[in-house]
């Protein structure tokens, strides 16, 4: 039983992951608005303090700056990014999205269906919402830091368009990824961003799964539906919207450490999560934790759904095994 779980949530997370692919592609555009580039960042970067401490002229030279361009919303983000860079390119990364949801998505799936199964009281059938959230945790942690290798590469893959030609990575694949991160920047830099990544994993894993179980038990017991499609897909859209508000403040921090570039020499733009979210409360403001949101949305209830609509079906086939 525990085998056949990692095999059906796999499935079910390949396919949903496939298709919403350039919904996740738009929100990681988006979550990156506003961020500075370049070498130009480490002078936004010094407190006032240290700044004028230099010569006069280095004031002046970032006072002149261009302002970044104004923020826009994900149909315009998914236009431009068609006009400019080709259909093809919303489904950039889409390897990377195969090999993550092989790697992160199975191993949840697994073993949250594991634990539930360990922990589910076996004289009334029932599991505490407290205990189906704990499974959640630990199934997420431990995905997530399985799967962060492919989390990065996506990530940098689904990114690179928005970057100057010259400053492209230009992965091919996302083996290729991986093999030029391991080689230019180290092994370490695979697991960039690793405790952001397994935070966020808990925190959707717990709100998506344990959500989704919680609310279909709830429309069957009152009987406000059947066991069907519509119940099936009214409770993963619900699951999808809790996960969505749970994690998107992490997934902002996520994406812009593991889709920084450092340089050799020169430091990081960031030296770790709760720098990055400093800086970027204090240049952006608050709500830019929650940047990204529609398309995060856009992305969590349709994948959410095909998810959990996908994995019923699954689990229908299999049943025999």
């Amino acid at each position: 039983m525990g085998v056949k779980g990692f095999v059906e949530g796999g499935i079910a997370s390949i396919v949903a992951g496939c298709s919403t692919h350039p919904l996740d592609l738009i929100k990681v555009r988006m979550q990156l608005q506003g961020e500075k580039q370049g070498p130009t960042a480490a002078v936004h970067n010094l407190r006032p303090a240290l700044a004028f401490q230099n010569t006069s002229v280095t004031a002046p030279r970032a006072m002149n700056l261009p302002t970044p361009p104004p923020r826009v919303g994900p149909i315009a983000v998914g236009v431009r990014i068609v006009q400019k860079e080709g259909v093809a390119a919303l489904f950039s990364g889409v390897s990377a999205t195969v090999l993550r949801q092989t790697l992160y998505s199975t191993t949840r799936m697994g073993l949250y269906d594991v634990l539930k199964q360990k922990w589910t009281d076996q004289d009334t059938g029932k599991l505490p919402l407290v205990r189906k959230i704990s499974a959640g945790l630990i199934a997420g942690a431990i995905g997530a830091a399985v799967g962060n290798p492919a989390d990065v590469a996506m990530v940098r893959m689904q990114a690179d368009g928005r970057l100057p030609p010259a400053q492209r990575r230009n992965y091919k694949s996302v083996v290729d990824a991986i093999t030029q991160m391991a080689r230019g920047e180290g092994v370490t830099s695979l697991w960039r961003g690793s405790s952001l990544t397994v935070n966020r994993a808990m925190l959707v894993t717990a709100s998506q799964l344990a959500s989704y179980d919680q609310i279909k038990e709830t429309i069957l017991q009152k009987e406000l539906m059947k066991d069907g499609l519509g119940t099936h897909v009214t409770a993963s859209f619900a699951a999808g919207f809790v996960a969505a508000v749970a994690s998107n403040p992490v997934d902002v921090i996520k994406t812009r450490v593991m889709n920084m570039k450092v340089e050799a020499g020169a430091a990081a733009p960031y030296s770790g999560a709760l720098d990055c979210a400093l800086k970027t409360v204090r240049a952006e403001g608050p709500m830019a934790l929650y940047k990204g949101f529609i398309p995060t949305i856009s992305r969590q209830g349709p994948f959410t759904v095909v998810l959990f609509v996908t994995l019923e079906q699954v689990r229908k086939v299999l049943k025999d095994f």
